[in-house]
């Protein structure tokens, strides 16, 4: 999965969730995106991490404070606008998408959008926050992948595997996407892969980047890596007789 694009690919260096990036992405041969998305101040959905614009346009200001015309005007890197999610997902119709919901104001437009776009079956939609999450499953009726929030994680780590699976979790979520460790905790082992594929779910693993991790994590059976370095991963991939994408 291309994190942003592939945000430290050496070619991509300081335009991560640009079209540029994805576009980049998706000539490796990459079929699934992810992005992140924030409401302008009037309603448009706009693929960006931050909160602020400072970091990748060295502009001033909150994305949720301006209008959809004020933030046409600014440029990451000083050449690359910042692209809306609908035209997004209108210029990639055969890629998967990933879309991690940054704002509490974006449920309700992201839910219109992926509909508009007949998206249903090719997006994921994830957030570090359980109510965003939850208001974004109730408004689908379930029907779009979702992954675990921070909270359903915690369950799924500590709570047995009957009561998880009473509980009908693959229901809730169809993917974890985890760190590989949690401070100096690890995470992702064998046997929570093996659980989460006993109950229905996908394990996806954020964010990495090192060519040893990526090769650890794909023999012990995860189902994605989500990864800046798209280079590295294709490279890897390629030599393991699993990439699937342009040689």
């Amino acid at each position: 999965m291309a994190h942003r694009g592939g945000a430290k690919h050496p070619d991509l260096v300081g335009i991560e969730n640009t079209m540029q990036a994805f576009e980049h992405a998706l000539r490796l041969g990459f079929d699934y995106l992810e992005t992140d998305t924030h409401s302008s101040a009037d309603g448009t959905l706009f693929a960006f991490h931050d909160d602020t614009l400072d970091r990748v346009t060295g502009q001033s200001g909150s994305i949720g404070e301006l209008s959809t015309s004020q933030l046409q005007e600014i440029q990451i890197d000083g050449q690359h606008p910042i692209p809306q999610l609908d035209d997004l997902l209108g210029a990639f119709p055969e890629s998967r998408v990933n879309i991690d919901l940054k704002d509490d104001r974006a449920v309700e437009p992201l839910v219109k959008l992926i509909a508009r776009h007949n998206a249903d079956d090719r997006v994921c939609v994830g957030s570090f926050s359980h109510k965003r999450l939850i208001r974004f499953r109730r408004a689908t009726s379930g029907r779009i992948a979702t992954s675990a929030s921070p909270q359903e994680v915690a369950a799924f780590l500590t709570l047995p595997s009957r009561i998880l699976k009473r509980a009908q979790v693959s229901r809730r979520f169809q993917a974890l996407q985890v760190p590989v460790k949690q401070g100096a905790i690890p995470v992702v082992n064998r046997s929570l892969i093996r659980r989460a594929h006993r109950l229905g779910v996908h394990v996806h693993v954020w964010t990495v980047d090192d060519r040893d991790e990526m090769q650890h994590l794909l023999a012990l059976g995860v189902d994605g890596l989500i990864t800046d370095r798209t280079d590295v991963l294709k490279n890897v991939l390629s030599h393991k007789g699993l990439w699937k994408g342009n040689p």
